[in-house]
């Protein structure tokens, strides 16, 4: 199982991942991403996926393994 599927860090989303990892975390990478290039000092953070929400409602599974 690859992380990068269920967990994605602000300094790779922007605007275009809503999809994927919704509307606030979205902003949220794209903020991180145009201040930190402004000098401006904002902790990178993460997301977890829908592909990750979707894999534990179908299956129950924890992603603890």
């Amino acid at each position: 199982m690859s992380s990068k599927k269920y967990i994605r860090w602000f300094e790779e989303i922007n605007n275009e991942d809503i999809a994927s990892v919704g509307g606030k975390n979205a902003s949220l990478g794209e903020m991180y991403t145009e201040l930190t290039k402004e000098g401006i000092k904002i902790p990178n953070g993460f997301a977890i996926t829908s592909d990750a929400y979707w894999h534990v409602v179908s299956t129950g599974d924890t992603l603890t393994r």
